[in-house]
């Protein structure tokens, strides 16, 4: 099957706004076309003055001449401005459209996907890519059609005066072109992407960097402490350099020949002039003289497409690299959850591939049940939540909800049947109004009052200079981690699914707003199946049931009675927890 080139790829993107961009073409075809009017115009000005010199008052056009050379100038100019703005709307739907589709295609990846690729780099592609769709769609493909009809358009003028200089003007032409190819070759491509990659892995650990500037700062350590960054500082200069090196030797011959039309023309008028000079002849070479810039700018412009259309080709490639992973599969057949219980059969799971997380992973947690999962840290705990939220599928085995696999629950209604409250809370830069009604995007303003009442969070509110429509994180104000957790209660609360997940959800919060989080938890799970996720074994002694995880398996699992009277890992684990407790700092008397 043929593959499918980059234009055609990006005006199918386009879809209706694709006869924009071939409007953009036309006109700047024409526009290049009429801006070698004026040249006609001026070499009628020349013969009139060589014609009547040295009695130059005679001239009688050259106001005329002069004035129709504006005009067509001008009309040159209009008809450029009218192209640029019809390839600016059709690229702009174009850069629209394919971040549209990354973002949506991204939104199906697993969950884990953000975190393996890289923040930074992600950012980067979909940004940066399209915006390199764009520029190219915007600026260099309608000069890519002025490129082209100026040089046909140059033909004619330079064969139609003297066909022998017009010959002596394409030399170079020629020769700069075929060092323009050998430029943007194939190794020249596989540089770029070179280029790119370090490029991009810069970019990536630029943006972890700057996520760890406390650390930095913190422990008074300098850049050069974040090894991975210069790393990647350095091996982004290794190719910059070879990138420019590989450059260097054909790019000042590639100056020297389309500078060199001038220096051939006057060479090659010379050695023409040997036998005499005729008016009709000096009026054609300085007619040659005058053009001949416009072929330099003709093949720069050609060389810059070329460049740019290799920029693009590794924007493409590397939205591709996300366009192609694999996303969770959508069921053809729907099923719906009979109730809100939860049973994992056999599961098992790896992040790599290799190394399993989960093994043989079998429990069943019945509906309106408070499960608790404990255990030792990188046991699989928040990996089983994250597998029942179907944010990841296992290799092998099944997860249900309700009687139903949860691959054949749409979803949409998994998204509604499911509730995730996160040990970070992942609140983001807005009000909190905007904040809470993520959970029901149709929710009325008093419904989500109600939510952020029952969640405890009716003192935030009242300290807060907006109330309810504060905006919070960057250019607003900061809440504690105890007050944007009860701010993510209530966002679950105004969701109001039937199961509930709780990721170490107290974590980060002090005593007094973990007793308020505590009561909204209370409020939160009435009638729920509420899976919980703790280290703190205080707040799991009265669920209904605890799985201890421990190396990827279920060690243990029953109420906290009959796991401490199996003295098993479980009543270890609240001896070490109850020790931690009692645990003070004392100075040692001398």
């Amino acid at each position: 099957m043929k593959k499918q080139s980059n234009l055609s790829r990006l005006l199918e993107i386009a879809g209706s706004h694709k006869y924009l961009t071939y409007a953009s073409w036309v006109f700047s075809a024409i526009s290049a076309l009429i801006a070698l009017v004026p040249f006609y115009y001026i070499w009628k000005m020349i013969k009139e003055v060589l014609e009547v010199a040295p009695n130059f008052g005679q001239a009688q056009n050259l106001t005329g001449n002069g004035w129709m050379a504006v005009l067509f100038a001008v009309i040159a100019v209009l008809v450029y401005i009218a192209g640029l703005m019809c390839s600016h709307l059709g690229a702009f739907r174009i850069a629209t459209n394919l971040r549209i589709q990354t973002m949506e295609h991204i939104v199906k990846l697993p969950l884990g996907f953000a975190e393996s690729f890289g923040s930074g780099k992600l950012r980067k592609i979909v940004n940066e890519s399209s915006a390199a769709t764009e520029t190219y769609l915007a600026h260099q493909l309608p000069d890519r059609a002025n490129a082209i009809a100026t040089p046909c358009g140059l033909l004619v003028l330079l064969f139609v005066f003297d066909w022998r200089l017009g010959l002596l003007s394409l030399v170079p032409v020629v020769l700069g072109f075929l060092i323009m190819m050998a430029m943007t070759g194939k190794q020249m491509q596989e540089k770029m992407k070179e280029y790119q990659n370090a490029l991009d892995d810069m970019s990536n650990e630029a943006v972890e960097y700057v996520r760890g500037i406390p650390v930095v700062k913190t422990f008074g350590q300098t850049i050069f402490s974040f090894k991975k960054f210069k790393d990647s500082i350095d091996r982004y200069k290794v190719w910059v350099i070879a990138y420019t090196r590989q450059l260097r030797t054909p790019m000042m011959f590639y100056t020297a020949a389309i500078n060199g039309v001038f220096a051939t023309l006057i060479a090659g008028g010379l050695l023409l002039m040997q036998d005499g000079v005729t008016s009709g002849f000096l009026l054609d070479l300085i007619f040659y003289i005058i053009i001949t810039p416009v072929i330099s700018v003709t093949l720069t412009r050609i060389m810059f497409q070329s460049e740019n259309a290799m920029i693009v080709d590794d924007a493409l490639q590397r939205i591709d690299s996300v366009l192609h992973l694999k996303p969770l599969e959508e069921t053809k057949h729907s099923k719906h959850p009979q109730n809100a219980s939860v049973e994992l059969k056999s599961v098992h799971f790896s992040y790599d591939g290799e190394k399993e997380v989960l093994k043989d992973i079998s429990l069943t947690i019945p509906a309106g049940q408070t499960v608790a999962f404990v255990g030792p840290s990188g046991g699989g705990k928040t990996t089983l939540a994250n597998l029942i939220s179907r944010f990841f599928d296992p290799q092998s085995g099944m997860v249900k909800i309700g009687g139903v696999n949860v691959k054949d629950i749409p979803k949409e209604e998994l998204m509604n049947t499911v509730s995730f409250v996160f040990q970070n809370s992942r609140l983001i830069k807005a009000s909190i109004l905007e904040n809470v009604r993520m959970g029901k995007p149709e929710a009325a303003r008093e419904e989500v009052l109600t939510a952020l009442h029952h969640a405890q969070c009716d003192d935030i509110l009242e300290k807060l200079p907006q109330g309810v429509d504060t905006v919070i994180g960057t250019k607003g104000v900061y809440l504690s981690g105890g007050e944007q957790q009860r701010i993510a209660i209530a966002r679950v609360m105004l969701k109001n699914a039937p199961i509930i997940i709780l990721d170490e959800a107290t974590a980060f919060a002090d005593p007094d707003n973990e007793s308020r989080v505590q009561a909204a938890f209370s409020r939160l799970s009435e009638g729920k199946t509420v899976i919980m996720i703790a280290h703190r074994l205080s707040t799991v002694t009265n669920v209904d049931q605890i799985f201890v995880i421990c190396n990827g398996q279920v060690a243990e699992c029953g109420n906290s009675r009959e796991l401490f009277a199996k003295d098993g890992i479980f009543s270890r684990m609240w001896k070490n927890y109850q020790t931690s407790v009692q645990w003070k700092v004392t100075k040692e008397v001398q």
